[in-house]
């Protein structure tokens, strides 16, 4: 029995609170680089421990290759031939090992050993400190400033663990002295040359949601939800609230008894300006509340930019706006939409030029007459696109159109974007359909084309069709396909 080894393991384990097995396998690694000195090339050495006598065993092992090829690592590789005269059943990329004489545990291998167990030590804490904290990522920590500098500030987070605000994780104008104690979010952990190194924010939008969440036991609870936040750190922050609850509302508990719970908040961000607007799942009711305390006149929305026209007084433009653009920049940032404010003169201009030159491209290519095209402009279509394939029902329930207008206006946009279409790729080719096609009862000119670009070129190709085969042409309602289909097969039968 080998008490020596046993020793040492005992003693380490109870000095560093480690587990007995990793310090047996830094002695293992310890004696074997120093069996591995031994020999004058770089040779692979296996030791082996008993746990419980510390008796051990040393193995020299070397990896099989070809017997052709050449031996990168003389020391640790070994011709097959050679190898299967150890072992008649080894294959290429297998490990072969011989025992050799272990060296004795003395002064050496016990100095050796104790650098590979304080290497092992170091990296099973800073392992240990990267999982514990990963956990944390996006919520409140907090240490004491040990270390203030003008482009960083080291904190003691306690147990030899280190975090650093950086110098956009800062406040501005924010003074912080030695010894303070400071939270923040935790944003990350980063590998340094001294180990891990915590990354803690103080702008973070996230730690305005983790403040509120110590304040507002209804938000920690879930009752009431914060939905989205924007903020210009240390100036201004908008955070937008829900609940489930009609008896509860959340933007009076979010801001408390006298402004208490949003003061606390504020106070713990120097004096950052905060505020709580109901959310809502319409955009621009939530732009409208996002701009308060600004009244707004009218808001026209652009779905396919995603942006807002927020029309607003003459009086009301520069509280709208905000310092610096302030308010309108965190609203946008806030309901995630590009929004412009103008006033309501410039905003009623704007919407007469865009109708005017809208009406003309109505008026022009679908040869309706002015009050018509207002008309379709009033309703929101924007281009010819969205009255050709806009459903029938859409434009039957304008007040002053019916099933007759409706069907004509689809069919004289359809036409306009097939020539538009033809004119601008006939240096290409586009496949033309045949005259009996074009000529079938109950067929289009714009359809004719949609089904020669897929192949049905002729009467006779419509006809050996089936209904399923047309139903992913938008055009075509399956009655409709089911009635050109027999109309082309109409010839077989006379």
């Amino acid at each position: 029995m080998n008490k020596e080894i046993l020793l040492v393991v005992d003693s380490v384990s109870n000095e560093k609170d480690m587990e007995k097995e990793v310090i047996f396998h830094a002695i293992e690694s310890a004696l074997a680089a120093v069996t591995a000195k031994r020999y004058p090339e770089e040779v692979d050495i296996r030791v082996i421990i008993n746990n419980k006598t510390g008796d051990y065993e040393s193995f020299r092992r070397w990896a099989v290759v070809g017997d052709g090829e050449i031996l990168e690592f003389p020391g640790k590789q070994m011709p097959l031939k050679q190898a299967r005269t150890i072992n008649a059943d080894v294959e290429v990329g297998d490990i072969i090992e011989e025992p050799v004489e272990s060296v004795e545990f003395g002064r050496i291998a016990a100095q050796t050993a104790k650098q590979v167990i304080m290497r092992e030590i170091r990296r099973a804490e800073r392992e240990d400190i990267v999982k514990r904290y990963m956990t944390l990522i996006d919520t409140l920590v907090m240490g004491v400033a040990k270390k203030v500098a003008r482009d960083q500030i080291i904190l003691d987070m306690g147990n030899g663990v280190d975090a650093i605000i950086l110098r956009d994780g800062m406040l501005p104008k924010e003074a912080i002295r030695l010894h303070d104690r400071v939270r923040g979010v935790l944003c990350g952990v980063r590998e340094d040359t001294k180990g891990p190194m915590l990354v803690v924010s103080r702008t973070s939008p996230k730690m305005l949601v983790e403040l509120f969440k110590l304040e507002v036991p209804e938000v920690t609870e879930e009752v009431i939800n914060i939905k989205a936040v924007a903020r210009d750190p240390g100036l201004r922050a908008k955070i937008a609230v829900k609940t489930n609850d009609g008896r509860i509302d959340p933007i009076g508990a979010c801001i408390g008894i006298r402004g208490s719970r949003v003061q606390n908040v504020s106070n713990e961000l120097g004096g950052e300006r905060i505020d709580v607007i109901l959310w809502d799942d319409d955009p621009a009711q939530l732009v409208v509340n996002a701009m308060a305390p600004a009244e707004i006149a009218s808001i026209v929305v652009d779905e396919d930019r995603k942006s807002m026209d927020i029309a607003v007084r003459e009086d009301q433009l520069a509280l709208a706006i905000g310092r610096n653009g302030q308010n309108v920049k965190l609203a946008g940032e806030l309901s995630g939409w590009k929004l412009n404010v103008v006033n309501v003169a410039d905003a009623e201009n704007k919407v007469k030029a865009e109708t005017g030159s809208l009406g003309a491209i109505f008026v022009e290519h679908l040869a309706v007459d002015s009050d018509l095209a207002d008309i379709l402009v009033r309703e929101g279509f924007r281009t010819l696109e969205d009255v050709a394939y806009a459903p029938v029902e859409e434009l039957e329930s304008i007040e002053e159109f019916d099933k007759e207008i409706a069907e004509a206006l689809r069919t004289r946009a359809r036409d306009v974007l097939l020539e538009q279409a033809l004119s601008s790729k006939s240096e290409v080719g586009v496949v033309e359909p045949a005259q009996d096609l074009l000529d079938l009862d109950g067929m289009s000119r714009h359809l004719a084309y949609v089904l020669a670009s897929k192949g049905i070129v002729t009467r006779e190709d419509l006809a050996d069709q089936a209904v399923d085969d047309l139903s992913d042409i938008e055009e075509l309602s399956k009655e409709d396909a089911a009635k050109l289909i027999m109309a082309a097969r109409k010839h077989w039968f006379e």
